[in-house]
């Protein structure tokens, strides 16, 4: 009888049921010192960000989500809203759809959307079908959610009313000031960065005063016209620094240059701002990347790194097509200013950002006697850990009810904790296919939990090795898979592995192996001992869990695959408490 994906599921709960599959894990252990503070699961990310095309990337962090918009083919305003920097599976909502017949209705580009003063603002430059009437317009969010309404706020410019896009706000001491790429008169000979006073976020009321013009060689390649365009905002430590794009953005040479402030200075005091002589993000051809521009600044979850978000393409001859959002950390220097770095090739496994994957109790939706937490994306029906972040100073064991989907109902026990450590328990759960949420009830739940996390690492955002390659499988947990081919060298390493503590968990392989019996896999943890894992035989994209019970450190883990004994594909691993067998 052949057992189909949706019967290998069951089977798993029950058999995760039996096992128990719960344990708690404090943020003390004896004879451990804790030495690396917890700040989520970590794992890694390759570029691209999303799969469709992307030119202009705009994103921001807001309340436990990041949020992304971009030129959508100059029709409207869409925006993502995802929970990590990985926007494939993200929300998607075309936010405002220009009137017709108006001086806005075509061409709307690199839309920028920012939190100014407390509410949403969404800048984008449109035009009339006609090139040279590009002007900048503003619109305002309805309510306090920027997946909802907008107001059309009209045009912000100043009294000279040029050609102007790439707009967004400068919040500085408390003033407010509009920084845009535009024209000096009415022919397209240069595109200059030009600063301006505003009185609220939608109006400019000084003049403009130019900060910087395209008259480095770098800046002209591909011109006339020569280019400063896609300006963002970088602060650090009191120092303003504004990154541009420069050279034509049709050409692989479209760059990333930096103007810096003087510290303390009047951002429209011009004699104050200086300009690096050479870009500080530019083509790599050994990596396959070319035309790295129209950036935005990002931080991580926690608020500790900044990473920069922009596009690029794979061919250097693609010109405007195939520009796709990707993102990096970036890098300080002694004297503050900042590093990106050469953009990373699509093969290159990142870091994710601090504190990702955390869902913060400060950030769900609040009910009467709970919280719900939303945003949790999957693309099939699955068993998936759940790892729950809490405090519990009673003395007493504390019992709560979990909820997913509204539907399967789990108590969970907390044990108690000391006044100044967090304690963390693990939850087998069962997912669907989209968007789910976890709903935790109880009298007490507000005053215990602090956040909760989904421990689960993707195969194809891992570093793979040899003839391992990845591959689409729309039956995965997230869309790809890593085929693993048969050899006895290393195959793949999940890196940046983070657990509560140190001591030992239960890493679940979920690997689809088709040869008709039993097979093996060589697991190294970190540098240790190789363990041998036996993976059972599956049907054709029946991605069962292996499971094996591993010794983890504090900070940073790897683990190994190596020495397949048959080709087998990796969906992903899942960490939990370890179980008695």
């Amino acid at each position: 009888m052949k057992i189909t994906q949706k019967q290998m599921v069951i089977v798993v709960v029950i058999l995760l049921a039996v096992l128990g599959g719960l344990l708690m894990i404090r943020s003390q252990i004896k004879d451990v010192q804790i030495n690396v503070p917890y700040n989520g699961h970590g794992g890694t990310y390759k570029n691209l960000l999303v799969t469709m095309d992307t030119p202009d990337p705009s994103v921001v962090y807001h309340q436990g989500f990041y949020y992304m918009t971009f030129t959508h083919d100059g029709i409207d305003i869409m925006l993502l809203r995802s929970k990590t920097l990985d926007f494939r599976n993200a929300e998607q909502k075309v936010v405002w759809y220009p009137p017709v017949n108006t001086m806005y209705s075509a061409n709307l580009w690199a839309p920028e959307i920012q939190f100014i003063q407390g509410k949403w603002y969404i800048y984008f430059a449109a035009d009339n079908g006609q090139n040279e009437n590009h002007r900048m317009y503003a619109l305002e969010a309805v309510t306090d959610d920027p997946m909802g309404e907008y107001s059309f706020m009209g045009q912000v410019t100043d009294a000279s009313d040029k050609w102007a896009i790439d707009g967004l706000v400068l919040e500085q001491d408390d003033q407010l000031y509009f920084v845009w790429s535009g024209w000096e008169g009415d022919e397209n000979i240069a595109q200059n960065t030009y600063i301006a006073p505003m009185s609220n976020p939608y109006t400019i009321n000084g003049p403009r005063v130019m900060i910087s013009k395209p008259d480095l060689e770098w800046e002209k390649a591909g011109g006339p016209p020569y280019i400063n365009e896609g300006q963002a905002i970088l602060k650090k430590d009191g120092q303003i620094h504004i990154a541009y794009s420069g050279a034509g953005s049709w050409t692989p040479d479209y760059s990333i240059g930096l103007l810096t402030l003087e510290k303390g200075a009047d951002p429209l005091d011009a004699s104050k701002w200086s300009k690096a002589i050479e870009p500080l993000m530019t083509r790599d051809d050994e990596a396959n990347v070319y035309g790295p521009g129209h950036n935005s600044f990002v931080t991580s979850p926690d608020g500790s790194e900044t990473f920069i978000v922009y596009h690029a393409t794979t061919g250097i001859n693609d010109g405007w097509s195939n520009r796709r959002a990707r993102a990096q950390r970036v890098k300080w220097n002694e004297a503050g200013h900042p590093s990106f770095g050469s953009p990373l090739s699509l093969m290159t496994a990142i870091n994710v950002p601090e504190g990702s994957g955390i869902y913060r109790s400060v950030d769900a939706i609040e009910e009467v006697d709970g919280y719900r937490y939303t945003g949790i994306v999957t693309m099939v029906d699955t068993v998936i850990p759940i790892l729950f972040h809490y405090k519990n100073v009673t003395g007493e064991t504390r019992a709560l009810t979990v909820a997913l989907n509204g539907q399967e109902e789990q108590q969970l026990k907390l044990a108690p904790t000391l006044a100044d450590e967090l304690g963390y328990v693990y939850l087998q759960g069962s997912l669907l296919a989209g968007e789910n949420g976890i709903t935790l009830q109880g009298a007490d739940v507000k005053e215990h939990i602090y956040a909760i996390e989904i421990p689960r690492y993707e195969a194809e955002y891992t570093t793979i090795f040899g003839d391992s390659e990845t591959q689409d499988n729309p039956f995965a947990s997230n869309g790809s898979t890593v085929f693993i081919a048969e050899s006895k060298q290393k195959a793949i390493s999940f890196s940046n592995i983070k657990v509560p503590s140190a001591g030992e968990y239960e890493i679940h392989f979920a690997i689809a192996n088709t040869s008709g019996q039993e097979q093996e896999i060589d697991i190294t943890i970190n540098e240790s001992k190789k363990q041998r894992l036996t993976i059972s035989s599956t049907e054709r994209n029946q991605f069962i869990p292996n499971s094996m019970i591993v010794k983890l450190v504090e900070g940073s883990n790897a683990i190994h695959l190596t020495n397949a004994t048959s080709p087998l594909e990796i969906d992903y691993i899942d960490i939990s408490a370890a179980t008695k067998h």
